[in-house]
């Protein structure tokens, strides 16, 4: 039996003794609307009975009374007063022939107060008994300022599922008057779930004033799943379905290829972003930290994509050299293979952190600089294939020793373990079977060698149960989706490309899809953004980079296979946003207010151009942890993505992932692979001699909607491109 609060004792018995207002009948499902004392309630009753009450509004410590009631076919608008104010609640079903029910709550106080408790407002309910008395599964909630969303399997009394999101942009304008947070909004204990108010305890919401206390979205279902692959299916199909309706900002242009020319700029003569031991330069994990030694997943996670910036540019960087001349010097010979920390400079780790020991590996660190050696080598780099192939046996010793299940920390000369769990009872790294098979994979590419193919089976196969656990650090759950959406496609197996799904599920679990529109928030764009870790509070600058990266190629490696229809919605949508977005990292970009003073690590110039590490919504300043220079490579990443350059007089930009581009003499072929009712955009920049561009999408000339300088246009996120001159 669940224990359960005074405002969910009597909520049962309130609406079974009062007699619904309003009955809609949607697909199956029966809608029913109930005011009871201080609530109004929408009644949701499913195929099988089963009923579940959403708390579309609270009185407080007030009575309703109903003004008015109007009913049409596009949707209910109910009127409610009490003593304290006024509420209107309009209840619509948006997608046709569905039953999908979305519910806004307005709320007009008549004197200003402060509002020190709201209850939730999802509540099993059973047909004759107590709702202490049902029982259920919570999937996935609120953590922090992620999306504010529900997804669960109620198993008793009858079994159904509830996929629940409250559209937090909304509430935005409620937070900044009363200098509120949404963080852990979305919550509960069962049975008692779903959205709070945040409670005003210092500011009071002001009187006369408007406001959306509630912006909900919810989708139901019959069938309680106990497959880890159908749950996540469930999830992303249920996400995309509800993406489609929420509002969602404008994005921004960004000159990427600008800031990549000032990164280069910044990075080669900047003395806070170097150290230097025995005559060769080394980034700096952050800015002026000198203290902490050189880090080997440091300089690749700089060098790996300014490699591709030079192949996009068609220049070659000083820059670029200078991180190239001391790659070889993490190689250990004691262990035959690259490591975290220059082993010269082992005797300089100050033991301050689990991992600032020379003999303590956390798992995913051994697996990320070999990835990017690995592709690098790929590229053609003598030097990286030679330090790939010498340390990759270790790396299987290593594998082989923990079957394919890592923990968080281990001595690396003995495999002895020094932290096993995230936390007691959740696992070690679960995500790192992945990031292991995919840099297992890339050496099969590079050597044609079946082991290393083998040993990516293997390992993929500890991630097939893991369902929305598998996520431990962003970007190597999104390298583990890339994983098995190539083992798919090379073996054909089912089980690989669900898995995969698992992946993306896990991510998308992680984001922030809602714009946080109040304290600092209001200073950038900050809709779906992601966490690098599943309780992090905070947004980082390279995670984001490498997820944007990741889910690129996936969009690429996957246009010849029937993915799922919402991960075309979800990803390329992800690409675009984190597009517009990342620059937002760089304190250039960010009035000074909300750049924090104390910094954990080194130091912040506002001018550098290199990203700060950590980016806060609300209240709280960013930068604390310091600004990091192994996040600097975002535009030289983003820029041959994003920005194809035909001559030295035109380049076109698009914000989509692109799956395939042609030149042939004056024409350019584009194709897209997202969905037909979202939209990107399309610039051309070019000078006055290319100035009769013409835009098709399938085979539909198009409009620029903006005309002065550069064309941008609006097009369509799947189809052909055709642009001639």
């Amino acid at each position: 039996m669940n224990t359960i609060s005074p405002w969910t004792i009597n909520a049962q018995t309130d609406i079974d003794s009062s007699n619904a207002l309003i009955t809609v009948e949607k697909s199956g499902y029966t809608f029913e609307l109930y005011s009871c004392r201080d609530s109004f309630w929408i009644v949701a009753i499913g195929k099988k009975k089963e009923r579940i009450a959403f708390r579309a509004a609270y009185a407080l410590n007030s009575f309703f009374e109903i003004n008015s009631i109007s009913e049409s076919e596009k949707e209910i608008i109910v009127k409610l007063k009490t003593e304290l104010g006024d509420y209107e609640i309009n209840i619509n079903f948006p997608e046709p022939d569905s039953h999908l029910l979305h519910y806004k709550t307005n709320f007009k106080a008549n004197s200003s107060i402060l509002i020190p408790f709201w209850p939730h407002d999802i509540l099993p309910l059973t047909q004759n008994g107590n709702i202490e008395n049902t029982s259920g599964k919570i999937h996935v909630k609120q953590v922090g300022t992620r999306s504010g969303l529900l997804f669960a399997s109620i198993t008793k009394p009858k079994k159904s599922t509830l996929f629940y999101f409250q559209n937090l942009t909304a509430i935005a304008a409620y937070c900044e008057a009363t200098e509120t947070s949404l963080s852990d909004a979305v919550n509960g204990t069962w049975p008692e779930i779903g959205f709070q108010l945040p409670i005003t305890i210092d500011k009071p919401i002001p009187a006369g004033k408007t406001f959306i206390i509630s912006d909900a979205y919810v989708l139901l279902g019959d069938e309680v799943k106990n497959d880890p692959s159908k749950l996540c299916i469930d999830y992303l199909e249920n996400l995309a379905i509800i993406y489609k309706l929420i509002t969602r900002p404008e994005t921004e242009y960004h000159n990427w290829i600008e800031i990549a020319q000032k990164t280069i700029s910044d990075l080669e003569y900047n003395k806070g972003c170097w150290t230097q031991t025995n005559g060769i330069p080394y980034l700096n994990a952050y800015l002026c930290d000198y203290e902490t030694p050189a880090e080997s997943m440091v300089q690749l996670a700089v060098l790996t994509p300014l490699k591709e910036y030079e192949r996009w540019s068609s220049e070659s960087y000083r820059l670029s050299e200078d991180l190239r001349s001391g790659i070889s010097n993490f190689y250990d010979p004691k262990i035959k293979s690259i490591t975290r920390w220059l082993p010269a400079l082992h005797n300089k780790l100050d033991q301050s952190e689990e991992q600032k020991k020379d003999t303590t590996m956390d798992s995913w660190y051994l697996h990320h600089p070999l990835i990017n050696l690995a592709r690098l080598a790929i590229s053609g780099d003598k030097n990286a294939k030679k330090l790939v192939l010498d340390s990759i046996d270790f790396v299987i010793k290593a594998a082989h020793h923990f079957k394919y299940e890592w923990p968080v920390f281990y001595n690396i000369e003995t495999f002895e373990i020094i932290k096993e769990e995230t936390k007691p009872g959740n696992g070690g790294e679960k995500d790192v079977p992945g990031a292991y098979a995919h840099l297992m994979l890339l050496v099969y590419q590079l050597t044609k060698e079946k082991r290393y193919l083998n040993e990516a089976k293997r390992a993929a196969k500890q991630l097939t149960q893991c369902g929305f656990d598998i996520f431990y650090q962003a970007n190597n759950t999104g390298f583990s989706a890339n994983a098995l959406l190539e083992l798919y496609k090379i073996t054909n197996k089912e089980i690989y490309l669900k898995t995969s799904y698992m992946c993306l599920s896990a991510l998308l679990k992680n984001v922030q899809l809602w714009d946080s529109q109040y304290g600092f928030g209001k200073k950038y764009n900050n809709f779906f953004s992601i966490f690098p870790l599943n309780d992090a509070p905070y947004t980082a600058a390279y995670e984001e980079m490498e997820v944007y990266s990741i889910l690129t190629e996936y969009m690429i490696q996957s246009k010849d296979v029937n993915i799922l229809p919402g991960l075309r919605i979800l990803l390329p949508e992800f690409v675009k946003y984190a597009i517009s977005r990342i620059p937002y990292y760089y304190p250039v970009f960010l009035p000074k207010e909300m750049i924090s003073e104390e910094v954990k690590t080194g130091e912040i110039q506002s001018n550098l151009f290199a990203p700060l590490e950590d980016l806060y919504v609300g209240w709280e300043k960013s930068g604390q942890v310091g600004q990091e220079i192994y996040g600097a490579g975002a535009a030289f990443a983003i820029v041959p993505r994003q920005y194809f350059k035909i001559d030295d007089n035109l380049t076109i930009f698009i914000d989509y992932p692109v799956v395939s581009f042609t030149k042939r003499k004056n024409s350019i072929f584009i194709k897209l692979n997202g969905n037909k009712e979202m939209y990107c955009d399309l610039i051309i920049i070019c000078n006055k001699s290319k100035k009769n561009v013409a835009v098709f999408q399938d085979d539909i000339p198009l409009k620029p909607i903006h005309n002065t300088g550069n064309k941008k246009y609006k097009i369509a996120g799947e189809g052909n491109i055709k642009i001639n001159w």
